[in-house]
């Protein structure tokens, strides 16, 4: 049997253990006094009554590591466990990894015979791991979804999220007649939605390998089969990276998130695209500040056209009632 297994196992039987002797001490009677006196000793292994002292259970089994850890130091150094559980792997990290360097544990190189040997390891390793059709098509979307990731500097809880949805979309045969690219990529611009992660289908697109009109049409298709209802997004989340980038005053920022909101409560955001809007809020920031911002400068950081950049500002500054400049 392997050693995962035997883990799950004791760890089950452990959980069982702790919830049957909780059960029994909240609700059995003592058999001298007839009273729900019962506690635990865990200094001495013992549950005794509390009222009259008489000893019901000693020397219980220990479910637990043999050895004892007095900082988070000794305990990750004494600890035998793997890695926790990944959506972002396709065999969920439940697997053996043989190294490509042929040495030892010891450091030393092995012999000749010996690299052979390894060599039919890792080959074998890589076959089984993928067995079949459906194993290489989620490795390989995965590995995509990483790749990505990667790329667009979005946190860990992310990379989850959009495996997950790759997961059911391919559980599902959502994949049938599409790419795998456009998939995994639609998976992650869903997790980054999901997950409120500033991130625009343009951004998402310039790291992928499929065409933005694909991503846009294959996430529609994927949320409305999966049934994710996501909330517009809302154009104040790329105020604060969008000035970061443009190395603007703070004060900058400030006053570009009370344009935004006071915009977006008249409705002025509607069917315009949050980074273009963000972008113009910032540049009608700027001309209120007194802070010189070009056009261009924050057209190429919201990857957006500087005429969409004119035409939003002046429909903010409107709004706002501010004479535009």
């Amino acid at each position: 049997m392997p050693a995962w297994i035997l883990v799950v196992l004791m760890t089950r039987s452990l959980i069982d253990h702790t919830e049957h002797e909780s059960a029994k001490t909240e609700h059995e009677l003592c058999p001298d006094c007839e009273t729900e006196t019962i506690v635990h000793d865990p200094d001495r292994g013992e549950r005794v009554c509390k009222e009259c002292g008489l000893v019901l259970t000693e020397d219980p089994i220990d479910y637990g590591p043999e050895w004892r850890a007095f900082n988070a130091q000794e305990h990750d150094e004494l600890s035998r466990v793997g890695a926790p559980l990944t959506q972002s792997m396709h065999d969920r990290g439940l697997t053996t990894t043989i190294d490509w360097r042929n040495k030892d544990a010891n450091g030393h190189s092995m012999s000749a015979d010996k690299h052979g040997q390894l060599h039919r390891l890792r080959v074998w390793q890589e076959r089984i791991r993928t067995k079949n059709a459906g194993e290489r098509n989620l490795k390989y979307a995965l590995s995509e979804i990483d790749r990505m990731v990667s790329a667009l500097g979005v946190p860990k809880p992310v990379k989850e999220t959009a495996s997950v949805i790759y997961r059911q979309a391919l559980e599902q045969d959502l994949i049938r007649g599409r790419s795998i690219e456009g998939v995994a990529t639609s998976a992650l611009y869903t997790a980054c939605r999901k997950e409120d992660i500033p991130r625009s289908l343009e951004e998402v697109t310039a790291v992928s390998r499929v065409d933005q009109r694909e991503i846009g049409r294959t996430y529609r298709y994927i949320a409305d089969e999966l049934d994710i209802n996501l909330e517009p997004t809302n154009p104040r989340q790329f105020v604060p990276r969008f000035c970061s980038e443009l190395d603007v005053d703070k004060d900058v920022e400030t006053k570009a998130v009370e344009i935004i909101d006071e915009t977006t409560k008249q409705g002025l955001h509607s069917g315009k695209s949050p980074t273009g809007f963000a972008a113009a809020a910032i540049y009608a920031a700027g001309l209120i500040c007194d802070e010189t911002i070009p056009q261009r400068a924050v057209a190429d950081t919201a990857q957006t056209t500087v005429v969409t950049v004119r035409n939003r500002y002046r429909e903010q500054l409107e709004a706002i009632d501010q004479a535009p400049a």
